[in-house]
């Protein structure tokens, strides 16, 4: 059992940054990874960053590469995900997972809204 709250979404402008926290409590079995994906309206949810356990690993999609950077610090159970030089098709709701990612989600965080504006 473990539960994911995503915090940090809002509203900014074009080019500007913000960082999500994720934080995970109750039992994770093995060293799971831990990511984000987003999802826009009218759109199908898309991964946006994984990192494994150790945080020596991560993969981006390929539209904030450069851009996003995300990192874990497993002392306080927590995920972030940077975002710099954020663009008008970064606005979504933006969800953190835990699992085998990105393929195997096994729980989802509630989502917490990026609304970027001109």
């Amino acid at each position: 059992q473990v539960q994911l709250v995503e915090s940090g979404g809002g509203l900014v402008q074009a080019g500007g940054s913000l960082r999500l926290s994720c934080a995970a409590s109750g039992r994770t079995f093995g060293r799971p990874e831990l990511g984000w994906f987003r999802q826009a309206p009218g759109k199908e949810r898309e991964f946006v960053a994984t990192i494994n356990w150790s945080g020596d690993s991560v993969d981006y999609v390929d539209s904030v590469e450069g851009r996003f950077t995300i990192s874990r610090d497993n002392a306080k159970n927590t995920v972030y995900l940077q975002m710099s030089n954020l663009k008008l098709d970064d606005t979504a709701v933006y969800y953190c997972a835990v699992g085998r990612l990105p393929s195997f989600v096994w729980r989802w965080g509630q989502g917490t809204q990026v609304t970027v504006s001109s």
